[in-house]
């Protein structure tokens, strides 16, 4: 027999379950490989996925029935939005200035105390099970004597033109004292509106006169930076113009006394030299020595020869002598 279980919602949101009986299946007296476990097919609604786990208590499920209509949606955004357009065309009081603070008083004509304790009495009735008495007629006593006139002549009992003259007093006054204060009230809102205005004013010039200063004050900083910057750039170029001054007339005061030293050393090296001179000192000087102490040498043997001859001459003759 198969498994067969079902499981509904009913609209009042409670969660029901329910399955067919079933004959108990033969189960083996050992347990199986774990394969055959998980191939096995259990009844046990715990595996069951449809089944809710869990407290149902906890769970927030909203009825169909609570849900607001779009119409009632789309009037209560019309109602935010109103709302919000009030608030932003409101008329608002402009901040205080720095140092001030505004107070919230009362401008009615009857001053009452402002307290955060609200002032909350108790008041309890007790109701009577049946239903409510119906009111009780008045009471009418029984007619007893004898009726009797009188004759009342014009103005003997009321004048109404002298009674009434208080009451028209007292009417007119207060109309005109309550006229007297709706006006003064409405000469004070209107000062309040042009002191007001008049202050906005002020305030505006003020902060009109703040930022000119402040822009004056800028522009000044920029010009004294910009003084500034071209003095110091000046002061760089007479220092670099004086260095190279200075440069100069040192390199030429050193170059004065440099170039002759530099030519009378070249010229001491022989670098500088007169072709003439330089050919006599090279070519012909060396010749003219060679040729001079050729004759001389020439000179040298024939003073020996002839001194040698002198000498065996000499020598011979004083042999033959002797």
């Amino acid at each position: 027999m198969a498994f067969v279980s079902r499981s509904h919602r009913d609209p009042n949101e409670t969660y029901t379950f329910s399955s067919r009986p079933r004959p108990v299946e033969n189960r083996p007296k050992y347990r199986g490989p774990p394969f055959e476990q998980m191939q096995s097919n259990y009844g046990n609604i715990m595996y069951d996925r449809r089944v809710v786990r869990g407290n149902s208590h906890g769970q927030h499920i909203i009825p169909t029935a609570a849900q607001t209509h779009p119409i009632e949606i789309q009037r209560q955004q019309e109602m935010r939005r109103r709302k919000r357009a009030r608030e932003q065309f409101r008329t608002m009081t402009p901040e205080a200035l720095q140092g001030r603070k505004h107070i919230e008083i009362q401008t009615e004509l009857y001053l009452e105390e402002l307290s955060n304790v609200i002032v909350a009495t108790d008041t309890e009735c007790q109701t009577d099970a049946f239903l409510d008495k119906p009111a009780t007629p008045l009471f009418i006593p029984a007619k007893s004597g004898k009726d009797v006139d009188t004759q009342i002549e014009e103005g003997e009992l009321f004048d109404f033109d002298l009674e009434v003259q208080p009451v028209l007093e007292v009417l007119v006054g207060k109309t005109i004292e309550q006229s007297l204060m709706e006006v003064m009230e409405e000469e004070e809102l209107a000062c309040l509106r042009a002191q007001q205005r008049a202050f906005n004013e002020l305030r505006n010039n003020e902060l009109a006169e703040v930022k000119r200063l402040q822009e004056q004050e800028r522009r000044h900083s920029e010009e004294k930076e910009r003084r500034i910057a071209q003095q110091r750039e000046m002061l760089k170029k007479e220092r670099e113009t004086a260095e190279k001054i200075a440069a100069r007339a040192y390199t030429q005061q050193y170059l004065a006394d440099l170039l002759p030293a530099v030519f009378t050393s070249l010229r001491g090296h022989g670098y500088f030299y007169d072709p003439v001179e330089k050919d006599v000192e090279t070519n012909f000087f060396p010749w003219l020595m060679n040729e001079v102490h050729k004759s001389l040498e020439k000179r040298y043997i024939a003073r020996e020869l002839l001194d040698t001859i002198i000498q065996e001459v000499a020598q011979r003759r004083l042999n033959t002598t002797c």
